[in-house]
């Protein structure tokens, strides 16, 4: 088809426009407005949502024939204090201890109005020697502090509100246990401790704590079991210890889940997989979240590996055999790194599979047990290490090197990575302060 089948030149076109426009305007003659018609919406309001967390605690101790303790039935934590409004916090002391007494409590939460991610957190307050007995002399030559927080096992598991246990989320000492809760523990609505970080499974909300006088919980709860084993001998005479454990919801609305209120600051690297051009022959992607958390007694540092599901776990040694990670630090941000922290499976470290080195002026010394007051261990793809505050100043820096040993990526805590780690200069690392 052409512009002369038609049979409207551009003239005939313009003129055309032009009379309608003349009909149009015509047709307006005798109006005052354009039609109209209102519809009208009144009193509209936008109420912002709610979250509001309880925890029911049940929870009881067996001393045998000394002693026998339980919460009152119906206990429950709002906010910070027993049954809220104007109450006190849950304390509970136990006197007397001795080999074979034990514990346990039983956690379950109701989230009002939201669901949310929820996390578990806690701090070892003091683990005091308090002196000693004659009998501790003969087995404890060490009068810096107690040895109860060593002596002391415990388990942290999920478990349902009729209390059938679920699976494990972290046990050891109470020390090691402490020592995880202060960096922080994520805990999976679903009761699966092989979640991933990121998107994990909320917990679910309620629309109230209570029905019919009754908790109204969500599906999973929290289990922690504490016993001080017969094998255990005249070391923890007269010690003592103190701890807190907190439990956090963080709405999962618009969130992923990573956000750890457990701690101070958090530094985030994703993996590095064309570490300086290298072909790799198992890389995988996913982050690693530096954490720090300056504590009453000890600073911890822990660093969360979260994988992307891909089945390759960058700490899992069957994935890579020369997985390890060293934490160099500046103690005191003088420009210099003090000591290395290092977690290596398969090295043969005097405290396996932690080790620490001091800097020697320039060089790194041969790898030694953690000093005293120092503590470390792994829980899931988290490794954490604990630093007495004597030994770590307020402000400090440090570089991480986590390495796959060449066939994986390198996961590297530094302001500018391109540079390289530099493990003796701390000019180029991340500094923290509380």
């Amino acid at each position: 088809m052409n512009d002369d089948k038609i049979g409207l030149s551009r003239r005939k076109m313009l003129v055309g426009l032009g009379a309608v426009g003349v009909a149009s305007a015509g047709a307006g003659i005798g109006t005052t407005a354009y039609f109209n018609d209102t519809e009208t919406f009144e009193d509209n309001t936008l109420t912002a949502g709610s979250l509001d967390l309880f925890v029911h605690v049940d929870y009881s101790e067996d001393q045998g024939s000394y002693a026998q303790y339980s919460t009152e039935p119906g206990t429950f934590i709002d906010g910070n204090v027993m049954g809220g409004g104007d109450g006190e916090p849950l304390s509970i002391q136990v006197s007397d201890l001795k080999p074979g007494d034990s514990g346990e409590g039983e956690f379950c939460f109701s989230i009002v109005d939201n669901p949310a991610y929820m996390w578990m957190c806690g701090e070892l307050i003091a683990n005091a020697e308090n002196g000693q007995s004659e009998p501790e002399m003969d087995d404890d030559d060490s009068l810096d502090e107690g040895e109860l927080a060593d002596a002391m096992q415990v388990t942290v598991s999920y478990c349902t509100p009729d209390g059938e246990k679920g699976d494990e989320i972290v046990s050891g000492s109470l020390a090691e246990v402490m020592l995880a809760l202060q960096a922080g523990v994520p805990l999976s609505g679903d009761g699966d401790t092989g979640a991933a970080l990121a998107d994990r499974p909320a917990f679910e909300g309620v629309t109230e704590p209570f029905l019919d006088g009754e908790p109204n919980v969500a599906e999973q709860c929290v289990c922690f079991e504490w016993v001080v084993p017969t094998s255990v001998e005249n070391e923890i005479q007269t010690d003592s210890v103190a701890f807190d454990f907190e439990f956090f919801a963080v709405q999962s609305r618009h969130n992923d889940g990573t956000h750890n209120p457990c701690v101070d600051e958090t530094v985030v690297t994703a993996y590095d997989n064309d570490w300086k051009g290298q072909t790799l022959g198992n890389p995988t992607d996913g982050n690693v979240y530096t954490s720090v958390s300056f504590g009453q007694n000890q600073t911890v540092l822990s660093f969360a590996f979260a994988d992307d599901g891909d089945g390759v776990d960058f700490l899992d040694t069957a994935d890579y055999s020369s997985t390890n990670l060293p934490v160099a630090v500046d103690a005191d941000a003088d420009g210099t790194h003090d000591w290395q922290l290092i977690w290596q499976p398969n090295a043969g470290f005097p405290d396996a599979p932690f080790g620490y080195q001091p800097n020697n002026g320039g060089s790194y010394g041969a790898t030694e047990a953690l000093p005293a007051g120092f503590s470390a261990a792994k829980v899931g793809n988290t490794v954490v290490f604990g630093i007495p505050n004597s030994d770590i100043n307020s402000t400090f820096r440090l570089l991480g090197y986590g390495s796959t040993g060449g066939e994986g990526p390198i996961a590297e805590v530094n302001v500018d990575p391109s540079l390289g780690p530099d493990f003796y200069s701390s000019a180029n690392a991340i500094e923290f302060s509380d």
